[in-house]
């Protein structure tokens, strides 16, 4: 089967499983396991199906595998992105230019926090099986990775306009991450370093009180206010609309071309016979 089949395969399966999941979930259990669970299923789903149908292969070949590294990988992810985040929010704190506000009839508890960290990491495994699996992976390999990298990128972008206070600004850093997320797949071959990178940056967010990609998420009984203009801080969208995400992903890129990644042997990247 040639590659364009097989791509548009995987594609329609993911959309056709967020439609009905999305459809079932979010009346449900709500939005955030809808938004968050939910893509995991997708994700999973998607890769799944397309791989047993057109090859016959586990799910792990997508770069999930338990081989040397991957676990190093995860966490080399994890604390560049959440130590990257930690900063961005930490030193307008300290400089008197951001500021923790008590919430109104707010409460905490470990339990809700431990749940929102939980479904965030599934909500970050998922996102990256559906725009760094299969298709992606595929498309690498037989058209390169420049361009394949740019497209996922802008369609990972565009993917969040529709979130509640997007802005321009907003989905161009989605897709500078995009790029960045991409990228690091490049170095490690593998889905557990953008898993991390994913997942620390959308965990620690909330942490601080700020939207995430527009969304607010109350775990902690504070919110975070700015007296920096919205260009910098990116307004009700969160952080990621404003130039601060953006200074930030460049240093996170350049963290990443000089950090000790383990390369894995990526299963799906090997030559296709087939036509394109």
């Amino acid at each position: 089967m040639g590659v364009v089949l097989r791509v548009a395969f995987f594609v329609a399966a993911v959309f056709v499983a967020l439609r009905l999941l999305s459809y079932v979930l979010l009346a449900t259990f709500g939005v955030v396991i809808a938004g968050t669970v939910g893509l995991f299923i997708t994700g999973a789903l998607g890769n799944f199906l397309t791989m047993r149908i057109f090859d016959r292969r586990p799910l792990t070949d997508i770069g999930l595998g338990s081989a040397h590294g991957s676990r190093r990988n995860f966490i080399l992810g994890l604390l560049l992105s959440a130590g990257a985040a930690a900063l961005m929010l930490s030193a307008p704190l300290i400089a008197g230019t951001g500021h923790l506000v008590a919430r109104q009839n707010s409460t905490f508890a470990w339990s809700s926090l431990a749940f929102y960290l939980a479904a965030l990491l599934f909500g970050s495994a998922g996102e990256e099986m559906i725009f760094h699996g299969y298709g992606f992976q595929l498309l690498v390999e037989k058209i390169g990775p420049f361009a394949t990298v740019l497209p996922v990128a802008v369609i990972f972008g565009l993917a969040h306009s529709a979130n509640p206070n997007a802005t321009k600004m907003g989905v161009l850093n989605t897709i500078l991450w995009g790029i960045l997320l991409g990228y690091a797949f490049l170095r490690s071959h593998d889905l557990w370093l953008p898993i991390g990178l994913h997942y620390g940056w959308n965990a620690v967010l909330p942490l601080f009180g700020v939207n995430l990609s527009g969304l607010t998420i109350e775990v902690t009984r504070y919110s975070y206010r700015w007296d920096l203009a919205p260009l910098w801080s990116g307004g009700d969208y969160g952080p990621e609309g404003g130039l601060l995400t953006t200074v930030f992903c460049a240093a996170l890129f350049y963290a990443l071309t000089r950090a000790p990644v383990v390369p894995q042997v990526a299963a799906i990247a090997q030559s296709l016979n087939e036509p394109l």
